[in-house]
């Protein structure tokens, strides 16, 4: 009985020291490849500089993630599979909501400066669905004896990216407009832009030198510096509603007072609806909506157009297709995406974190909450929506994926919108530079814990 227990417990002993390294050595490689992007970039060596490391982010931005997109999704996705896979889109939707509530709390508790309330909510909202997922997904499936199967890539490499146009739209426009200038903080604090009453011009401040410009935030969208319009760093809406509440408190003055005719408290009330009309038509007019058909979209929206019809699908994937040679040389390209964003997350972190007004305490509580409790919350959603069966049945990577959405820190790509909009630049960089650096950790754990309950969620 003894000899027994004992066998029992080194073979529990042995298969639970396995799952810990088939959950370890993937984020093993990755840090293995960020170290490398980090000895090279560093300050004091610089084998590499930083230019060529933004030649690296634009071929990542432009041609190795657009591929790797293009070759796994249009191969993996079908009519059929494309309506069970609903629920990768709507989660990343729930998770941003409850990452919003959590930023809520974080201005709560945490009481960062005034000018820094929103950015607190939309760093802690938005994560990384996008480079960080596919770089894990991909060091998963390289480990022969990975928990998801033979096609354990590219079905992982499907679900990130069919989710990766929703993060897309939602930055291009929900987080374009929240991360604009607060109007107070604009006039008092940014004494660099002159301000002038409605009807003047006002002039922009001069942008920030691209040698000085941090890697971090233009890692994701390279180039932007070139889609800055004359209101990217105003605080547009703002502005441009400001004198509603004038016209409302003309109207009742109006009324109260008994002055005017019969055509002038009627006639503003007419004319307040379309000026408010208007008003909504230039702000959607200055959203840069066009900003989304970038490489990685049209890559994506190109995959699920020729996957879903048999006719074109058979042209590019197949052994038999005829452009085979094109999907092929794609996959070949789509293999340095992986190790290209790691070094270039490397690269980032050599230049280590930039001064921050944030403070300690609001710092660390957005990481906190990003890292630690919105993964937690995510195990609980992911969980009752297999109750609810939302999700594929019997598919680990589909949860895999679903759960990932929420353990990412905050999306690159919002130090870019912070840069464009000229708010909280200095702050998002120093922000997504700990918070990747605390992320290799809480991504370990909850890699091993994810594998743990992969079955059971």
């Amino acid at each position: 009985m003894s000899r027994y227990l004992t066998e029992l417990y080194q073979k529990n002993m042995k298969t639970s020291g396995e799952d810990l390294l088939t959950a370890i050595i993937p984020l093993m490689k990755l840090l293995s490849l960020t170290v490398i992007g980090l000895v090279l970039a560093h300050p004091k060596i610089e084998i590499i500089p930083r230019a060529t490391f933004k030649l690296l982010s634009k071929l990542v931005f432009a041609l190795f993630l657009p591929c790797l997109i293009f070759s796994e999704l249009g191969e993996s996705i079908t009519l059929e599979n494309f309506a069970e896979w609903w629920f990768i889109p709507v989660n990343v939707l729930v998770s941003t909501a409850i990452g919003c509530i959590l930023g809520y709390l974080v201005v709560i508790i945490c009481r960062p400066p005034p000018e820094f309330r929103r950015f607190t909510i939309i760093m802690t909202a938005f994560g990384n669905t996008g480079n960080l997922a596919l770089a894990v997904v991909g060091s998963v499936c390289h480990t022969s004896d990975n928990p998801f199967g033979p096609h354990c890539h590219s079905r992982g490499v499907a679900y990130v990216s069919f989710a990766s146009w929703v993060s897309v739209i939602l930055v291009y426009t929900l987080v374009y407009h929240m991360m604009e200038p607060p109007l107070e903080y604009y006039e008092i604090v940014d004494e660099g832009v002159e301000i002038a009453e409605e009807g003047v011009e006002i002039e922009e401040q001069q942008a920030v030198n691209d040698v000085s410009r941090p890697l971090l935030v233009e890692a994701e969208w390279p180039g932007m510096e070139d889609k800055e319009t004359e209101h990217s760093k105003q605080p547009f809406i703002a502005r441009t509603f400001r004198n509603i509440s004038n016209v409302s408190q003309l109207s009742s003055d109006l009324e109260v007072s008994g002055e005017g005719s019969v055509n002038s408290p009627r006639s503003i009330r007419c004319l307040a609806e379309p000026k408010v009309v208007r008003r909504i038509r230039v702000v959607a007019e200055q959203t840069p909506i066009r900003h989304i058909l970038q490489p990685p979209t049209i890559a994506s929206l190109l995959a699920i157009i020729i996957g879903m019809v048999p006719q074109l699908k058979a042209f590019f994937f197949g052994n038999d297709a005829p452009l085979s040679f094109v999907t092929d040389s794609l996959e070949i390209l789509a293999g340095a995406m992986v190790p290209s964003v790691m070094l270039i997350l490397g690269g980032m972190l050599a230049e280590g974190p930039i001064d921050s007004k944030l403070g300690l305490r609001t710092t660390i509580g957005i990481s906190v909450a990003r890292l630690l409790v919105l993964p937690v919350l995510g195990i609980g959603i992911v969980a009752l929506s297999d109750k609810l069966n939302f999700l594929v049945h019997g598919d680990a990577m589909y949860r895999f994926v679903l759960l990932l959405q929420y353990t990412t820190p905050s999306a690159i790509l919002l130090g870019a919108i912070a840069s464009l909009r000229g708010y909280a630049v200095s702050e998002a960089s120093a922000l997504l530079f700990w918070q990747h650096v605390f992320a290799l950790f809480s991504l370990s754990v909850y890699i091993v814990i994810y594998f743990k309950i992969i079955s059971y969620v």
